[in-house]
């Protein structure tokens, strides 16, 4: 007869050591043999109550009312195997039903929080968005603008609005220190945060292109449109000359 120690049954089974000696403890599952020394040996008639512990488990059932049903005499254990196979069977369905009720949940929770069209050109007018977009095309290619607008619009709204966030607030930091060299260090390391939040928009951080002329090309739409550098909602025309410069600074000798 094969038999198993305590410890081999719970590296075969996955039932951890201390709940066997429960389950025997309560008697639910008690060894077929115990040594002289109190070692627990356990046979294939151990196994196959194990795995009806285990299916009742699954099942809900509570370990004393198991034990019951295990002690019974008139208990079949071929029938109670295809009854759990059965029971097993439902409950897969059911599970499967509610994960694609789930996946649905998601899939409109995610449609409602992603970035729209509108929110994406917020504050610009019909006339001045399709301007926009041929500007950037132009500008930077069609292909790393649509790369970017697709990216854009994959982001949750608190995604979106946390990239704004950085922006408003690394402008805000540059206007304030606007008066100094666009060299000093001060303005660099802005300026360096700029970079770094102009390419999550682009939906190329940590690229290995350091997209150097597309920096480049952006510090000169800054100059020729200041709409897009407004502060506090106002366009500062010494602002967009300093901003301008910093960026090719910066370009030139960090890019």
């Amino acid at each position: 007869m094969t038999t198993y120690k305590v410890k081999q049954l719970s590296e075969l089974t996955g039932i951890s050591v201390k709940t066997l000696h429960h389950y025997d403890k309560i008697g639910l599952l008690n060894p077929a043999i115990r040594t002289e020394k109190n070692y627990r040996l356990y046979s294939k008639n151990e196994l196959y109550r194990l795995q009806q512990i285990l299916l009742y488990k699954e099942l809900g059932l509570p370990l004393s009312e198991i034990r019951i049903l295990l002690d019974d005499r008139n208990f079949d254990q071929l029938n109670a195997l295809k009854n759990h196979k059965l029971e097993l069977l439902r409950k897969k369905e059911r599970i499967e039903i509610i994960l694609k009720t789930l996946d649905k949940t998601i899939s409109q929770i995610k449609k409602k929080k992603m970035i729209t069209d509108k929110e994406l050109y917020e504050g610009f007018d019909p006339e001045e968005i399709d301007n926009i977009k041929t500007q950037s095309k132009k500008k930077f290619g069609e292909r790393n603008f649509n790369t970017s607008e697709k990216y854009l619009k994959s982001l949750s709204k608190v995604q979106f609005e946390g990239l704004k966030i950085e922006q408003k607030e690394i402008f805000n930091k540059l206007l304030d220190i606007s008066s100094e060299k666009i060299e000093s260090p001060s303005v660099q390391l802005e300026i360096s945060r700029l970079y770094q939040n102009i390419r999550k928009f682009w939906g190329t951080s940590g690229s290995p292109s350091t997209q150097k002329s597309e920096f480049k090309g952006l510090a000169q739409l800054y100059q020729l449109d200041h709409r897009y550098t407004k502060v506090i909602g106002q366009s500062h025309d010494h602002f967009t000359d300093f901003l301008s410069d910093a960026m090719f600074h910066f370009a030139k000798t960090q890019l």
